[in-house]
């Protein structure tokens, strides 16, 4: 079996340290990106894997570090599992909503900036988004920022479906360049996400009772990361699809609006300033 580099975000915690972990089992060349540099490299450590360090949060360190995984030689997959649920509304440094920043825009930037090395590699792009996407969207290309009526789960929910609008267009775009994106929910997770909100999503995430009634290990989470990183698109899964428990599903009705992916595209690409053409040659 060759071995392949997997680039995964979101890794120092949670499904993304899980999946690093059962992958790196396997052979696999495991890439681990964070936002925290202890728990980020703690982890890095256990599995003696390359680490690097970007907060989503800030733009400018998603440049770096895209300018930092062009040194491997290849990418076979690279895994958008960065994210999360935030609280008040707040502008980060880039003047964006931090939730659609962080959820969307981040690895937005990432995919674009890294898509020749992805091209080259014949790469999956793997999204994890979430069923808030259908239980609490309210998307509008008029208030990207969420600005109207805000609330934590409603903008994480706007996020989410941007992951699945996100994936729809990178398969247009790319399937014929040998890209196979799909996006997926890993379950309702036992994790850290929601501490830092006031919303009901920390009383299920943190009231012991609850979460142990309604949520999965970060193993089992993991699961449907690891099965698209090692499947084979078109034999395995369809490339281009939202997945629950490995099985295409439906999310909001807007996830299947193919003109509003291609906007969404045009609009997240003006926002982060780079060409919704790509880069040039591809």
């Amino acid at each position: 079996m060759t071995t392949r580099t997997i680039v995964i975000t979101g890794a120092s915690d949670g499904i993304g340290t899980a999946a690093a972990r059962r992958l790196k089992s396997r052979g696999e060349h495991v890439v681990l990106v964070g936002r925290d540099p202890g728990k980020t490299e703690a982890v890095a450590r256990e599995l003696d894997a390359p680490f690097h360090v970007a907060d989503y949060a800030e733009l400018d360190q998603v440049r770096r570090l895209a300018a930092e995984l062009y040194d491997y030689p290849r990418i076979d997959v690279l895994a958008n599992n960065a994210g999360g649920i935030m609280g008040a509304r707040t502008l980060t440094v880039d003047g964006f909503e931090k939730t659609f920043q962080v959820n969307h825009l981040g690895g937005f930037l990432l995919t674009h900036l890294l898509l020749p090395k992805l091209v080259s590699s014949q790469a999956h792009v793997i999204q994890t988004s979430s069923q808030a996407a259908r239980a609490f969207s309210a998307f509008s290309l008029d208030d990207l920022q969420n600005e109207r009526d805000y609330s934590p789960h409603q903008a994480y929910g706007n996020g989410k479906l941007a992951n699945i609008l996100f994936t729809r267009e990178l398969h247009r775009r790319y399937a014929t360049h040998g890209l196979a994106a799909a996006a997926f929910h890993p379950g309702v997770v036992g994790t850290n996400f929601a501490n830092d909100t006031g919303t009901f999503l920390r009383f299920v995430y943190h009231t012991p009772i609850v979460k142990n009634l309604v949520t999965i290990s970060p193993d089992k989470g993991a699961e449907q990361l690891v099965w698209l990183a090692k499947g084979a698109p078109g034999t395995d899964w369809e490339p281009g699809v939202y997945y629950e428990k490995k099985r295409p599903a439906r999310s909001s009705r807007q996830a299947d609006g193919a003109a509003l992916a291609t906007r969404l595209w045009e609009e997240s690409a003006r926002m982060v300033g780079v060409d919704p053409e790509g880069p040039s040659g591809l």
